[in-house]
């Protein structure tokens, strides 16, 4: 793996690549530290190696903070990461939500089985069926389809990968808008999910959780568009009605969606 830290629009991890955006950059903050070194160490875990592409004060900076990192003691993250800067209100990611998107017929799976599964659970396949696959436009590696994956709370990934999934391309800002249609949220507490026995920082996403989330242990809120509310009432089982919630989408675009989504779920 190749890991290029600097100047980007965001983080991303793409074809054995981590583009690591810095929001000062060329300074770096303790958190993006956290985050480069977690990613190393996710990477070894997996028996992949890893190369640096990065000014030397950067290099210096992580070289620095290894030594603590590797005695377990977590830097704590800020309220809001401005990594990515994509969203029209927030202008960067708030950390105390963190959210799983499905589309409507995944979602009345999840309820019926009553937890979010990784894709190798899920879908009945293994590793390598699942990378193989023409929709792994990322070449991910397969290890990544072990786990649950997470976007923070504000974030509209998900809902953008429910959408690429159902038109089988990547989506346009015509599609975002006039022809967005909205996937199932399911949104868990940062500072609770993390506890999780399976949890895992790969230094890309905020956490994702390897084979098994149940809902009834874990789940904040469950937001359903309003859409789908004869769907998705009668797969809701008893332990988790007061968690579900039907909101109408009558927003512009997906970014409109995911500031109303995120404003309800926090208020909660």
């Amino acid at each position: 793996m190749i890991i290029k830290i600097g100047k980007f629009d965001f983080t991303e991890c793409w074809d054995g690549v981590l583009y690591k955006n810095l929001s000062g950059y060329p300074d770096i903050t303790e958190w993006e530290i956290q985050s480069v070194l977690d990613f190393i160490r996710y990477e070894t875990k997996y028996g992949r190696t890893c190369k640096i592409e990065a000014d030397m004060k950067i290099l210096e900076a992580l070289e620095n903070k290894k030594i603590l990192y590797d005695t377990g003691k977590r830097i704590s993250v800020p309220p809001k990461l401005t990594e990515c800067t994509a969203c029209p209100t927030y202008k960067g990611c708030m950390t105390d939500l963190v959210c799983h998107t499905s589309p409507i017929e995944n979602a009345v799976k999840i309820l019926d089985c009553g937890s979010l599964l990784s894709p190798v659970r899920a879908r009945n396949m293994t590793a390598a069926q699942l990378r193989s696959e023409k929709r792994n436009a990322a070449n991910d590696p397969e290890d990544y389809f072990y786990y649950i994956m997470f976007a923070w709370g504000n974030c509209q990934a998900g809902d953008r990968l429910v959408m690429e999934r159902k038109l089988k391309r990547f989506p346009t800002e015509e599609d975002l808008s006039s022809g967005f249609t909205p996937g199932v949220r399911f949104y868990f507490r940062y500072s609770q999910l993390i506890k999780h026995p399976e949890a895992e920082f790969d230094g890309v996403l905020p956490l994702k959780v390897k084979n098994e989330v149940i809902l009834k242990d874990w789940v904040n809120s469950i937001i359903v568009p309003e859409e789908h509310r004869k769907t998705i009432i009668r797969h809701i089982p008893y332990d988790l009605k007061d968690k579900v919630f039907f909101i109408k989408n009558d927003c512009k675009d997906i970014w409109e969606w995911s500031e109303m989504v995120y404003e309800f779920v926090k208020r909660l």
